[in-house]
């Protein structure tokens, strides 16, 4: 069943209940205002018999207003019959407890089928005390109550057919926008994703929801834009390689050589072969830190000891590195010094960073310091290398980005993008500042679990309270 179904039948049951409410209420008010009537028509019939018999005797039927099956019967305290209008047999069966309820100030009021009673009590000229019941068919109000429930009857049944329409025609104007949605959103591929949902009512839950699409949507665009580019620059360098290794080995098989020849092929050939490794390495993972955060095992870690075994990496692969690490500041509680991460993406972070500032450095050394605030801490990892042009620094943090000078230094543009991902996933934040010529300065502020509170606005710089603002 459609929503547009569902609400007319909702919307057609809602109203169809009200209505017979309504109807119910009309004919039960308008029984009790016909029963009342009757009873005060009963009450005076039956007074009015009593007094004109007292003061004439008998009284002729004819002499009154007639009733369909009217009776009359006058009883003493003890219930004996007195007076029995037409002397005939009472039609309304009177027993002894109707009697004894009957008072000067409550009448009685009893109803068999269509044949109905009032039993009043009179005080005479003597000081008797008379039971006076008079009964009658109450037919042409009767009637008048049949037929008002024939009309309410079918008149809910007619709005009933009413309401169904209007309902129908109701929800399907309500729907209409969320029709018109659906058509957009079919019509939006990968060939026009940057295009928007728009809708009518700008003020509304539906333009909430086309706002929220939109919003899925420029992220989707963005995921898809990135993927591209990470697919075209990744199919780029690759190729570069493979290039290389294909005209090496064709060179090569055009004619015999000697052994130190092919030797030196043969190195160049794993020369790019390693390179290629080290590509897909960094791609591999760049793809796992781009995936969900909560795929991530994190686990407290110390970041001294992170420091030292990225240290140690760097130096096992390239000895002739300096990396210097200053551990003065270092707090006197141990629990200061954990933070809860992923300790292999944090290590590639590290490795990056010391890799990148010696690389790029003619000493091919960096310093790394570190720094500890209530709630945070704070790496630094300066080198005194080349630097980095100032139009350059917006977008040192995208794949496969390089600057024009460092384009005669091997590398593929993808460490600095991996480490700004690794560190927001541990939700930090990473900043660069480079003078060219002098040398380049990265901050990289983490939280610590063991200290939540904010850092002192004291001892921070403007940009350094605004990286405490977006971590926390």
């Amino acid at each position: 069943m459609n929503i547009r179904t569902r609400l007319t039948l909702l919307f057609v049951l809602l109203v169809a209940s009200i209505m017979l409410l309504f109807t119910v209420s009309v004919y039960y008010l308008y029984d009790q205002f016909r029963q009342q009537e009757f009873e005060q028509r009963l009450s005076e019939k039956a007074f009015t018999t009593v007094r004109l018999r007292e003061d004439v005797g008998e009284v002729p039927q004819a002499d009154l207003p007639v009733m369909v099956n009217e009776q009359v019967t006058v009883y003493n305290s003890k219930g004996v019959v007195l007076y029995n209008q037409g002397n005939q047999r009472p039609h309304y069966p009177v027993t002894p407890s109707f009697l004894s309820k009957i008072t000067l100030k409550h009448p009685q009021y009893s109803r068999i089928g269509d044949l109905e009673a009032v039993g009043v009590r009179h005080l005479n000229s003597k000081g008797q005390v008379l039971l006076i019941v008079a009964s009658g068919n109450d037919r042409y109000g009767l009637t008048k109550l049949d037929r008002l429930r024939e009309i309410l009857f079918s008149g809910w049944l007619l709005s009933l057919v009413i309401v169904g329409i209007a309902g129908y025609l109701f929800a399907t104007d309500a729907l209409r926008p969320v029709a018109e949605l659906i058509g957009q959103v079919n019509a939006i591929s990968a060939t026009n994703i940057h295009e928007r949902l728009r809708v009518g009512r700008q003020r509304d839950e539906l333009a909430d929801l086309a706002n929220t699409f939109n919003d899925l949507l420029s992220r989707l665009e963005e995921a898809f834009v990135l993927q591209k580019s990470f697919v075209s620059h990744a199919s780029h360098e690759l190729r570069t390689p493979l290039t290389v290794m294909m005209g090496q080995v064709e060179v090569t098989r055009l004619m015999a050589r000697s052994t130190d020849e092919y030797e030196s092929s043969l190195d160049a050939l794993l020369d790019e072969v390693k390179s290629m490794i080290r590509l897909v390495n960094g791609l591999l993972e760049l793809a796992r830190a781009s995936s969900d955060a909560v795929m991530l095992n994190h686990q407290p870690l110390r970041i001294d000891e992170l420091l030292w075994q990225a240290q140690s990496h760097v130096i096992h692969t390239k000895p002739d590195y300096q990396i210097d690490i200053d551990f003065d500041n270092l707090p006197n509680q141990e629990e200061e010094l954990v933070i809860n991460g992923e300790e292999s993406l944090l290590q590639t972070a590290f490795q990056n960073l010391m890799e990148n500032g010696c690389k790029y450095s003619p000493n091919e050394s960096v310093s790394v310091r570190i720094s500890f605030e209530r709630g945070f801490v704070q790496l630094t990892f300066t080198d005194q290398g080349y630097g980095i042009p100032e139009s350059d620094l917006p977008h040192i943090f995208e794949p496969f980005y390089r600057s024009e000078s460092t384009m005669t230094i091997k590398g593929h543009g993808i460490g600095l993008a991996l480490t700004k991902r690794i560190i927001e996933l541990h939700r930090g934040v990473i900043k660069v500042e480079s003078v060219v010529g002098k040398g380049t300065k990265f901050w990289i502020t983490l939280p610590i679990p063991y200290r939540s509170a904010k850092l002192p606005e004291a001892t921070y710089s403007a940009d350094e309270h605004a990286q405490s603002e977006a971590t926390s």
